[in-house]
């Protein structure tokens, strides 16, 4: 697996936190932006369980990423090569929320690509 997933909450405020989502990526090895057109690489998405405890507030946020046209795509690129750090606020209505949900990426070096990999994720805040 060349890329591993770690996740960090931090509360900004009393009914506010951030949520960060690192992958580290292998040498060689890059993920999608999630700002991408059809038709290409799977883009990096994230899915967040609806419950009473919190809310996502705007959208996912990303580093910006390298551009470069792939011809396998035939097309532009937006990708993250080693470290990508994803940030999403979200709005706390209740006590020591747990933050759950989904992230899927694609993950590609320059001969291949793995098939896009779903994984789950929970994160506590406290």
């Amino acid at each position: 697996k060349p890329v591993k997933w770690s996740y960090a909450a931090k509360k900004t405020s009393k009914t506010e936190a951030t949520l960060y989502f690192k992958a580290t990526i292998d040498e060689g090895w890059h993920i999608y932006s999630q700002n991408m057109a059809d038709g290409g690489p799977v883009k990096t998405s994230f899915t967040f369980a609806p419950s009473k405890a919190y809310k996502p507030v705007g959208k996912t946020t990303e580093p910006k990423a390298i551009v470069k046209f792939e011809k396998s795509f035939d097309m532009n690129v937006s990708y993250f090569e080693k470290t990508a750090v994803f940030q999403q606020k979200v709005k706390l209505t209740g006590a020591n929320a747990i933050v759950k949900g989904t992230l899927e990426y694609m993950v590609c070096d320059d001969a291949q690509c793995l098939p896009p990999e779903t994984v789950d994720f929970s994160i506590s805040v406290k």
